[in-house]
């Protein structure tokens, strides 16, 4: 068994007397007092998640910020009957299924797929304002070939 070492003597003797959940379950705090001279200490345990990189069109490496995946999406469903809390599930189920694969590194144009793939189901306004982006759209016939897509 791991013991933490005291802050106050350095001795590795002590017990947990308190354990909460925060951040919702990601983070275990414990509130512990030593053995040896009796003072309290708390620790945080939490779990040490691999980084995962984009590799983007230019081909720079990023590292995967969720938030900036966020307020992209949130971009595209700016006016649009799209609530926060589909967006937030939409970027969660993306960045479990990203973590869930056996490479850390990602084409941009994969994150891409996966939110129009999400979008197509909940708002087609919003699906072709991130196509237009994530495609980079240069012309009118680029949005008519999209809208046909969709409408059939």
């Amino acid at each position: 068994m791991l013991y933490m070492r005291c802050p106050y003597c350095n001795n590795d003797n002590n017990k947990v007397v308190d354990k909460r959940e925060t951040d919702n379950g990601i983070v275990t705090r414990r509130r512990r007092e030593c053995l040896s001279c009796n003072k309290r200490f708390t620790t945080y345990e939490r779990i040490e998640l691999v980084n995962l990189f984009i590799l983007k069109k230019d081909g720079k490496r990023e590292l995967f910020d969720p938030i900036k995946l966020e307020k992209g999406i949130l971009r595209s469903c700016m006016k649009r009957p799209v609530s926060h809390g589909q967006v937030q599930n939409i970027v969660k189920e993306i960045e479990l299924m990203l973590r869930n694969r056996s490479k850390t590194e990602i084409p941009s144009k994969n994150i891409g797929t996966m939110v129009l793939t999400r979008l197509k189901k909940i708002d087609k306004v919003a699906y072709i304002r991130f196509a237009s982006v994530y495609r980079d759209f240069t012309d009118i016939e680029e949005f008519e070939t999209e809208l046909k897509k969709i409408m059939d």
